[in-house]
C-alpha cells in the first residue's frame, strides 16, 4: 500500500527550530512561477520575492521604481509555484516609510492577494513602530539591516555598511529593536563578517546574510546572479554555481541557425 508522505512546510517556526539546532537556512529569490517551481522542488528553505525584481524582470538602475501592484503580480506567481518553502515578500519603497498605518495596508494586500507567508521591509529604529502595527495583525515581518538598496541614495554608494564604529554599534541595537519587536528573522547586508557574527550571535532570531560572511545562521543571493543569467554584477560575495548567460546564448545561435538552414522543422517535427 502506497503511503502519501505528506509535504512538511517549512514555517517561521521552522526557521527558528533551524537556528536554535545550528541548521543553516538556504534562500533565493524568484519572481515567477517556473522558477519558483524548480527552486521549491529542489529543497530550498525560502523563497523571497525580493524588489530586486525592479532590477532583473523590469531593468531599472535601483529598487525604487517598483510598485506594491507590481511585486503582488510577481509575488502571487511564485506562491502558485510553491508548496513546501515559506514565501516572503519584499514591501517595496514608499509602501511603507513614515506611516505604520500605510505599512500595515501594504503588508495585509501581499498577504491576502499573493497568498505568501511574510513580509520584508529594511531599516531599523525608523520602521520599528510599522513592523509591530504589522506583526499585532499576526502578519510575521523579516527584517533587513546593513546595506538597505532603497536607500540607495542616502547612502550615494552599494559599498560595504557598518565598517565605522558608529554605524556598527547602531545596527546593533536596531537587530536587538527588530527582534524585540518581533521580527522572525533579519537579512544583514554587506556588513564585515566580524559584525554580522556578533549580531547573529546575539540573537536568538535567524540572521540571513548577502555578502555578509560566513557566520550568519542562513545565505541568500539573487537568482539571476547565482544562475549567471547576469554577467556583468560580480561582487566578492558572490559565488556563481552555472553561467546560464553563455549556454543560454549557444542554446539561441544553434536555434537561430537551424531555422536559416531550413534544418528545424525536421520531417519528424511536423503533422
Amino acid at each position: 500500500m502506497s503511503v502519501n508522505k505528506e509535504i512538511k512546510k517549512i514555517t517561521t517556526h521552522t526557521i527558528q527550530k533551524m537556528k536554535a539546532a545550528g541548521e543553516k537556512i538556504s534562500m533565493i529569490t524568484a519572481y515567477d512561477f517556473s522558477f519558483a517551481r524548480i527552486f521549491d522542488a529542489s529543497g530550498i528553505d525560502i523563497i523571497l520575492v525580493g524588489d530586486s525584481a525592479s532590477n532583473v524582470m523590469a531593468g531599472h538602475e535601483t529598487t525604487l521604481p517598483i510598485t506594491l501592484d507590481q511585486m503582488i503580480y510577481h509575488a502571487s506567481s511564485v506562491v502558485r509555484g510553491t508548496n513546501r518553502c515559506l514565501v516572503v515578500v519584499d514591501l517595496p519603497f514608499g509602501s511603507y516609510q513614515g506611516n505604520s498605518k500605510e505599512a500595515l495596508n501594504s503588508a495585509i494586500r501581499i498577504m491576502k492577494e499573493t497568498g505568501g507567508h511574510a513580509v520584508k521591509l529594511e531599516g531599523g529604529e525608523e520602521v520599528v513602530e510599522s513592523v509591530k502595527r504589522i506583526i499585532s495583525t499576526g502578519i510575521p515581518v523579516m527584517g533587513h539591516l546593513g546595506l538597505t538598496p532603497q536607500s540607495i541614495y542616502k547612502f550615494g554608494t552599494y559599498t560595504v555598511r557598518a565598517k565605522e564604529q558608529a554605524e556598527a554599534e547602531k545596527l546593533k541595537k536596531d537587530a536587538l529593536l527588530l527582534q524585540e519587536a518581533g521580527c522572525f528573522a533579519i537579512v544583514l547586508e554587506k556588513i564585515p563578517a566580524t559584525l554580522a557574527r556578533e549580531v547573529s550571535e546575539s540573537l536568538h532570531i535567524p540572521t540571513i546574510g548577502i555578502g555578509a560572511g560566513m557566520f550568519c545562521d542562513g545565505q541568500v543571493l539573487v537568482m539571476h546572479d547565482m544562475l549567471g543569467i547576469n554577467t556583468e554584477f560580480k561582487p566578492r560575495f558572490l559565488r556563481q554555481y552555472l553561467n546560464l548567460h553563455e549556454q543560454i546564448m549557444g542554446a539561441m545561435h544553434q536555434y537561430i541557425s537551424d531555422i536559416k538552414a531550413g534544418s528545424f522543422p525536421s520531417e519528424k517535427e511536423q503533422y
